[in-house]
């Protein structure tokens, strides 16, 4: 699987973007810190959805 084309805060499931006085701010709802999207922690955890297209991507062996 190809995990650095898709490991960034933007695709972990505890990405959580907060509206509030006009704008928007980033933040990692395990961790609590704020973030941005395109940061990476050691701690990332793909979102379902990430994680079907990374299968999909990954180079199928030929077990018989």
């Amino acid at each position: 699987m190809n995990v650095n084309r898709y490991h960034c805060c933007a695709t972990c499931e505890h990405f959580r973007v907060e509206k509030g006085n006009g704008r928007a701010s980033y933040r990692c709802a395990r961790l609590t810190y704020e973030t941005k999207p395109h940061y990476r922690f050691d701690c990332w955890s793909p979102r379902e959805q990430v994680r079907r297209r990374m299968e999909q991507e990954a180079p199928q062996s030929d077990e018989d």
